[in-house]
């Protein structure tokens, strides 16, 4: 018995009738679940949840991973952005070689299978920075896969270096890099992206770095940031862009919706954006995801960083059947005032899947399952025994204050090298 078809929208009841019959919605089908409450919201969460269970299964992954931002120094000026910081600030850090090499190695040892690499853009980089640390990296951990450089540092890197994009990546590539995150696309609508933030990477460059990357056999994942002032047929927008690429190059491992985090955010403090997304748009926009993007990206994560642990667990009913990675440092989020904490454990991991229901299981950057944990059947990794107080990772706040690595702008001094 269908327990909504006399409360819904005529609208909502075709397109879920349609989505579930394995048609594609197009953006105006979909319009009216960008804007589903009450009744319709929740058969949008109850067709998610079922066309997930249809196409990936009750599994629920992770990644072992740790973040490394090596800098966050960056000659741009992004309205969200709580991270970075002008060359000129006494809060400007950039770690050197055998720093990030420590990380690495640290990471390693706690049982990672992958380090994220991003960081800012720092002025007068040299050209072959990024090359020269995939190199160094790879060279050192062969079987670590490399996720690192949104393409907003692709686009740096192949301007400093005085190459085309497709040339810096293939010589990333050749460098040892694995895949790349798909960050830098916040909404990808260009006005607004002109109203956040003013000479950031355009939507054309955006799919320029991703197109080529993929054309190259170099995997990406995909994010939407929201909950700053778009509207849900921005969502949508974005959302079309990138299932029309992944239809073109099928290079996307993973579609991520990233809340905006206002706390600290210099839009949000000058009064140009909303305190972030309310608990029915998280809702919405990643039971959307699963609807319009499912058949083409069937992995959809959702962010515990910025969600929360408790939410998170709710969204895996809602469509979501990954939670991303341990990370054990987290420096972006937490910069604009994210309060869950910079790293969790596959334990942790473990205990919010299966109070929801599902089977957790660590995959690989690409969602190759490295291991399925059956009832009762825990990790076993070193990084499940470091304890919840234990600061060996340090933290975003640290980094800024510390002199040991303070950014030295090329102009004024030898500056720290990667």
């Amino acid at each position: 018995m269908n327990l909504f078809a006399h409360r819904l929208s005529p609208a909502v009841e075709s397109a879920l009738s349609r989505v579930l019959e394995g048609h594609r919605l197009s953006r105006s089908e979909a319009s009216p679940l960008a804007h589903a409450s009450g009744a319709d919201l929740q058969a949008l969460v109850a067709t998610a949840d079922l066309l997930r269970e249809r196409q990936v299964g009750q599994r629920v992954t992770y990644v072992v991973n740790r973040n490394i931002n090596f800098t966050n120094v960056c000659i741009k000026h992004c309205g969200f952005c709580a991270f970075s910081r002008d060359h000129r600030t006494e809060e400007g850090y950039h770690l050197p070689d055998d720093e990030i090499m420590r990380r690495v190695q640290e990471a390693v040892e706690l049982g990672a299978t992958e380090v994220c690499i991003q960081a800012g853009l720092p002025p007068k980089m040299p050209g072959d920075t990024y090359v020269q640390l995939t190199r160094k990296v790879k060279s050192a951990f062969p079987r670590l896969h490399l996720h690192a450089f949104s393409p907003e540092e692709v686009l740096y890197g192949a301007i400093r270096s005085k190459s085309s994009v497709a040339e810096h990546l293939a010589q990333l590539k050749e460098a040892g890099l694995d895949s790349l995150p798909g960050t830098s696309a916040e909404i990808l609508v260009q006005s607004l992206r002109d109203e956040i933030a003013p000479g950031r990477i355009s939507v054309a460059q955006w799919l320029e770095v991703i197109r080529a990357a993929h054309a190259l056999g170099l995997p990406t994942t995909s994010t939407m940031m929201f909950g700053f002032g778009e509207t849900p047929d921005h969502w949508l927008q974005h959302m079309e862009l990138i299932r029309d690429l992944q239809q073109e190059t099928g290079g996307f491992t993973e579609f991520v919706p990233l809340g905006f985090v206002h706390d600290e955010a210099p839009m949000f403090r000058r009064g140009q954006a909303r305190a972030g997304a309310s608990g029915v748009e998280v809702l919405r926009v990643h039971a959307l995801a699963r609807v319009f993007l499912g058949q083409d990206i069937p992995n959809l994560q959702c962010s515990w960083v910025k969600e929360g642990p408790k939410l998170a667990q709710v969204l895996l009913g809602a469509g979501v059947n990954d939670l991303g990675g341990t990370l054990m440092n987290e420096s972006i989020s937490t910069a604009a005032g994210a309060s869950f904490g910079q790293r969790r454990t596959p334990t942790d991991f473990h205990a919010w899947i299966r109070q929801a229901g599902r089977v957790p299981a660590q995959r690989a950057m690409n969602y190759t399952i490295l291991k399925e944990f059956g009832e009762g059947e825990v990790s076993e990794l070193p990084l499940d025994a470091v304890a919840e107080g234990d600061n060996r990772f340090g933290s975003y706040r640290e980094l800024t204050l510390s002199d040991e690595h303070r950014f030295l702008h090329p102009n004024k001094a030898t500056p720290a090298t990667v």
